[in-house]
């Protein structure tokens, strides 16, 4: 485990402990369960950015690609009566393609990424409240819905993205064994694959990797197609938990809180550094605190303060760490 990484790990026991000790209602199975069930909706969107932020890039686009997500998602089944899973593809392919746009526009048409993902964010919002005039919608169709669906299907998709699987007297959500099985596949995407090497490569020296033979137009398109596919699973996942699907609302600041636990979690937005378990690790320690704030009876009014001054002392930490370990390798060398 990386330094960084053993360190937001501390973090997460040390608030996890403190909350634990001053309500026991903290650690009860159901609170466990929304803690965990939570923490993983937030990190499947987090380990996508974190692509990103490797290679050097940033996207901001990933709330309101989740929230359109999840809208079109609501409108497909309960206002079309299209099939659940013809909708559920359907998402995943609009999603992968907003991917692809975002790269060729940052590789073939040279705008920068925090210029076209800003534009993706605001125009994929827009599409969200113009398709439902701005209405929420159940994510789940009903009986006497239009185009009423297999109810059985219904149930079954339900409760592959948000229902539980007991074990003993604790019901795991499902949500976490999505983010399992997508946080060891980027995890051997990045640490075990070529393809990882040279994201890492990209984003330490662009020009030194295009020097060496690296194809980096094609492996930022990369970057850019996981992390909009990431969020559009993570859109999936919110559709099914949510009650409604807001237009307005649904995703809103979600962008944020990827990046943050992404820088947080050990990706440098300098790009070349990231660890997909201590992505992981972050976005568990912001759903803790929003947890921990609320099970302490701390004003909700000081939950983004609160969260902003936990992120900015972990990243403080983390370049002292880094200034200090240097020094010491550069002494070390002297000698």
């Amino acid at each position: 485990m990386k330094k960084n990484t053993l360190g937001i790990f501390g973090l997460l026991i040390v608030i996890f402990a403190v909350t634990a000790l001053l309500n026991d209602k903290f650690i009860s199975a159901y609170n466990m369960q929304n803690l965990i069930k939570w923490s993983s909706l937030y990190a499947v969107m987090s380990i996508g950015v974190a692509f990103v932020i490797i290679t050097g890039g940033i996207d901001l686009s990933i709330g309101s690609v989740v929230g359109l997500v999840a809208v079109v998602l609501a409108y497909m089944m309960k206002v079309k009566g299209i099939n659940p899973a013809a909708a559920i593809i359907t998402t995943i392919c609009m999603s992968g393609l907003i991917g692809l746009v975002h790269g060729l526009l940052i590789t073939k048409a040279k705008i920068q990424p925090f210029v076209v993902t800003l534009c993706g964010l605001l125009i994929y919002r827009s599409l969200g409240r113009w398709l439902t005039d701005n209405q929420s919608l159940g994510p789940v169709p009903l009986e006497g819905d239009k185009g009423y669906v297999n109810l059985e299907l219904i149930n079954q998709l339900d409760f592959i993205f948000s229902g539980k699987i007991a074990i003993g007297s604790f019901n795991l959500p499902t949500p976490f064994l999505f983010l399992l099985v997508i946080g060891i596949t980027a995890a051997l995407f990045l640490n075990r694959t070529i393809w990882g090497r040279y994201l890492f490569a990209l984003g330490n020296n662009e020009d030194g990797a295009r020097y060496s033979g690296i194809n980096t137009d094609n492996m930022k398109i990369i970057a850019y197609v996981i992390c909009s596919l990431m969020a559009g699973i993570a859109g999936l996942l919110f559709a099914f938990e949510l009650d409604s699907v807001q237009p307005a609302q649904t995703g809103e600041f979600y962008e944020l809180y990827a990046i943050a636990a992404a820088v947080l979690g050990g990706c440098s937005l300098r790009g070349g550094e990231g660890s997909i378990l201590g992505v992981i690790i972050a976005a568990a320690v912001i759903r803790l605190i929003y947890n921990s704030i609320n099970m302490l009876g701390i004003s909700t009014h000081l939950e983004f303060g609160i969260l902003g001054i936990v992120i900015l002392l972990g990243v403080i930490a983390d370049e002292f760490l880094k200034s200090y370990t240097a020094k010491r390798a550069a002494a070390r060398q002297q000698d």
